[in-house]
């Protein structure tokens, strides 16, 4: 789910900024951008971040600012001084002048090499001590967004309830229509006195059986009432994916057996508000 933290502190002479942030994603797909002197730590810091923001796509920014100047490279002098006793002894054998061969030495690959860059200890804790600040503001970030979420989430649920129950009058007339169409039909094939009151009921109960959504009807109320139940705790991602599947399972049948277009009307009404709800759910954690 969403997610943003920044933190700043002065760890030694150095003044570092790490940033971390994270971008709606069903999985965990962690970034580090660390300088190249902690990259054996990587590691160590990729397992503990994969621990606690576990979804979303992340990324940890960290940087620094040197607040004393810093000797990057050294040179290498055992290898300086074999190259010069080669240069000087062939300078001599041809007579050339050896006033440019420090120029020449120092073009030399390897000669100059990076500055040991073992990490200090001490460093890296206070580092740490200035990732674990901007997690913590991250993941309060996202606790706010997730509040917001669940109101959105029971908004949502309670707007499929009342649609539900907007069915009740649809469906009653969708009936009434049913036994009038086909008392129509058969009178247009048979006269009226020739008509079996009691076969007529028995066809106009096996239609209407074929198109009774009373089970699903039932369901469908239980399932949201039991997302909203979810939603009371410690709610997680998949559960609620699972809880939202079976919803969906209950308002297709309905709309499947619908027979009727205001009933459609409202199925994909219902239909619309779950699939909002179902893209929110990849943000769950």
């Amino acid at each position: 789910m969403t997610g943003f933290g920044k933190a700043e502190s002065t760890v030694g002479n150095k003044k570092f900024t790490v940033e971390l942030r994270s971008l709606n994603s069903k999985q965990l797909d962690l970034n580090i951008r660390i300088p190249g002197t902690y990259r054996e730590k990587e590691l160590e810091l990729r397992s503990w971040l994969s621990e606690n923001i576990l979804r979303g796509k992340a990324d940890l920014l960290v940087y620094y600012e040197s607040l004393e100047p810093e000797k990057r490279m050294s040179i290498n002098k055992p290898l300086m001084e074999l190259y010069y006793r080669d240069l000087k002894e062939f300078a001599d054998q041809v007579g050339l002048d050896g006033a440019d061969m420090m120029n020449a030495l120092i073009r030399i690959p390897d000669i100059m090499k990076p500055e040991s860059a073992d990490i200090d200890e001490d460093e890296w804790a206070g580092l740490m001590s200035v990732i674990r600040e901007a997690y913590s503001r991250f993941d309060q970030y996202r606790k706010i967004e997730g509040s917001k979420l669940k109101d959105e989430f029971h908004e949502r649920i309670g707007k499929i309830m009342e649609l539900r129950r907007q069915l009740n009058d649809p469906i009653r007339l969708r009936n009434e229509k049913m036994r009038l169409r086909l008392k129509t039909n058969l009178e247009e094939l048979i006269p009226p006195d020739k008509i079996d009151p009691n076969r007529f009921e028995q066809e106009v109960i096996y239609y209407l059986e074929r198109l009774d959504i009373s089970e699903e009807y039932h369901r469908l109320e239980t399932n949201c009432v039991h997302f909203n139940d979810e939603l009371k705790g410690e709610s997680q991602g998949k559960k609620l994916g699972f809880i939202s599947q079976e919803i969906g399972r209950e308002v297709n049948t309905i709309g499947s057996k619908a027979n009727d277009a205001e009933m459609q009307r409202i199925v994909v009404q219902m239909k619309d508000e779950l699939e909002k709800i179902k893209e929110q759910i990849n943000n769950v954690l």
